[in-house]
């Protein structure tokens, strides 16, 4: 059986209890976002650690998920733009202070780079968190993704949005560290075209990367993917097997305009 951790600590970065959750005991780190309103344990709930359990018992990935903070905020329809991203930088934040640092120390290895992953809200997360912190994650599989998260700002264009938007903030990046490092990063943006996808999403996001350089892949799965579990329990095994040093496997259709 996969070993299992379940912890949670207040953050005074985020103003919550926050729950993190980690399987597996051995090989590289994966921190899964959770889709919008989710919580550390959703992937559980949905089965995507039955469908990982053979890298996991192999040695292959540990897993870490982490409760949703930004992206209930995001889907909060009380709330309101600004406060949305102010929430998503705090966000930012705790990954990078708090939770990097937990499962650094869980691994033994104080310097060791992680993979992102998710879908949907959790896509966005999962490249926003890369694109602003390349010198800790070492790429991110981004599945379903929404990563324009402008309709949700209430018509305002914050700092706090801005820099935790890699469609807006990855073209103006200067030459510089950050950038540099982004180039020795890989993304992976896959999409289905089946129900409730909008595969533009990947392809924009892939354009504001690809126009700096850094290394990414549009998978475009057909159309009968769907923006749902039984889609992402199939694409991420797979690429979290291609980006561990597996096989490579068929996939249904795939598309490479920015390769690595």
């Amino acid at each position: 059986m996969t070993a299992r951790i379940r912890t949670s600590w207040y953050s005074e970065r985020v103003r919550r209890e926050v729950t993190v959750v980690r399987w597996g005991h051995l090989g590289q780190p994966v921190l899964l976002f959770p889709t919008a309103g989710g919580d550390a344990e959703e992937c559980e709930r949905f089965l995507m650690l039955k469908v990982l359990s053979p890298l996991l018992e192999a040695g292959r990935i540990k897993v870490y998920s982490v409760d949703s903070i930004s992206g209930q905020a995001w889907i909060n329809r009380d709330d309101w733009g600004p406060h949305r991203a102010k929430v998503q930088s705090a966000f930012h934040a705790f990954i990078v202070h708090e939770l990097v640092p937990a499962i650094r120390a869980d691994c033994n290895d104080r310097n060791i780079e992680i993979i992102t992953a998710g879908a949907s809200i959790g896509a966005f997360n999962a490249l926003s968190t890369l694109c602003r912190s390349p010198d800790i994650f070492r790429g991110a599989v981004c599945m379903s993704g929404t990563y324009d998260m402008s309709r949700w700002m209430d018509g305002k264009h914050t700092f706090d949005y801005h820099v935790s938007s890699p469609r807006h903030f990855v073209p103006r990046l200067p030459e510089g560290a950050q950038l540099h490092a982004l180039r020795k990063r890989f993304v992976i943006l896959a999409t289905g075209e089946g129900r409730a996808e909008a595969p533009h999403e990947s392809w924009q996001a892939a354009n504001a990367l690809g126009g700096r350089g850094i290394p990414n892949r549009v998978d475009v799965w057909g159309p009968n993917w769907h923006h749902d579990w039984p889609t992402w329990r199939t694409m991420l095994p797979m690429y979290l097997d291609e980006l561990t040093g597996g096989s490579q496997h068929a996939i249904p259709y795939h598309e490479s305009p920015h390769g690595r």
